[in-house]
């Protein structure tokens, strides 16, 4: 094994680690969707940031290639990580006329990677958002997918859409859902069409798939009725199917109080153990102040901070109390908050908000 699957494998364990103490519950569903070789692109709808690729990247057996914004390779030192961790830059027209020239590079990578008999994950939505709502797609995916077939006519691309449904995107605990869906084979959709009609019906088998697997309102003028009802009702969305039945049916249960957080005085205690770094976090936080990014920002802070600030702190506690109640000091800091992020309630986002201005932040 290469040097560089190593690294990748490491930061991987590393990061499923971490969204093991971060999350309450993530619910994978479909995995045998997954073709276990071969080129696959997986097109993820994108409700929480960064969160959305850590995530499915952990929670999927194949070693894949995401196409990020490139706003995040700026730092040289970054770039070389990002890089290394099969990250790729995608400009935007927002990053400037000039810079969208790069993409033609970008599109000729990700064809030799699906060559080689890679996957790629793409989020065709285009951002991220944290509506209930399965945006419109744009063509970049199928342009990947189809340029790559154009290039290599022998080779057979299937496209997995994978859905993503947070109970609470912005509370800790987290609890999430991912479903992989049935494989579209792209190469023949290719052969059998023309280019623009084999588009449209990429874009449309990929979008109609995503509304099955993830909790997915149209956006009319009945969104905001139908959401306060479920937020209302405490429904639990990682049960993507109950609740998409409940939105197709137009039946709702009856309005319900959240569940009270009777491990709050462990939250506490959590807080306490952490106070210097809560202090820093939070000031860090308040410069980034997107609700899109909250649940980013946190868990990435976290994943490396808050380990090493603990360390230090076993390290004092090892000067003056020796190496034994440092280890016990360190496995009970863990301790707690594995704890909390299992037994917590997370309710849903209305009453959540109500309750914790803001939400849970360790």
């Amino acid at each position: 094994m290469e040097v560089s699957q190593i690294w990748f494998r490491l930061v991987r364990l590393y990061v499923k680690l971490g969204l093991f103490f971060y999350t309450k519950e993530i619910k994978v569903v479909g995995l045998k969707n997954v073709p276990k070789k071969g080129a696959v692109l997986f097109a993820i709808n994108h409700p929480n940031g960064l969160i959305d690729p850590l995530i499915v990247t952990t929670n999927n057996p194949r070693a894949s290639y995401f196409l990020v914004k490139a706003a995040a390779f700026k730092n040289p030192i970054i770039e070389k990580i990002l890089n290394s961790l099969n990250l790729i830059a995608i400009y935007r027209m927002r990053d400037g006329i000039d810079q969208l020239a790069k993409n033609e590079e970008v599109f000729n990578t990700c064809y030799d990677i699906f060559n080689r008999g890679k996957s790629l994950m793409i989020f065709p939505e285009g951002s991220d958002c944290r509506e209930r709502t399965v945006r419109p797609l744009s063509k970049g995916f199928t342009r990947i997918v189809y340029g790559a077939i154009e290039k290599y006519p022998d080779l057979q691309i299937q496209v997995v859409p994978v859905g993503l449904t947070y109970q609470n995107a912005s509370h800790f605990p987290c609890k999430v859902a991912l479903h992989y869906g049935a494989p579209i084979n792209a190469s023949e959709i290719y052969a059998n069409n023309i280019p623009s009609k084999s588009i449209n019906i990429l874009k449309n088998e990929v979008a109609n798939q995503l509304k099955e697997l993830s909790v997915h309102i149209e956006k009319d003028e009945n969104y905001d009725t139908i959401l306060t009802k479920l937020n209302d009702a405490q429904v639990d969305f990682t049960e993507v199917k109950k609740v998409q039945e409940m939105i197709k049916t137009n039946t709702f249960p009856p309005k319900k109080e959240g569940k009270t957080n009777y491990l709050k005085p462990l939250y506490y205690v959590i807080l306490l153990n952490s106070l210097v770094h809560y202090l820093i976090y939070k000031k860090q936080a308040k410069k980034n102040p997107d609700i899109d990014f909250v649940d980013t920002f946190r868990f990435t802070y976290n994943l490396f901070i808050l380990p090493v600030f603990y360390a230090l702190q076993a390290f004092i506690v090892s000067y003056f109390f020796g190496d034994k109640i440092a280890l016990l000091y360190f496995s009970f800091s863990l301790l707690i908050i594995f704890l909390y992020s299992k037994l917590a309630p997370t309710n849903t986002e209305a009453s959540s908000y109500k309750k914790n201005k803001p939400s849970n932040q360790v």
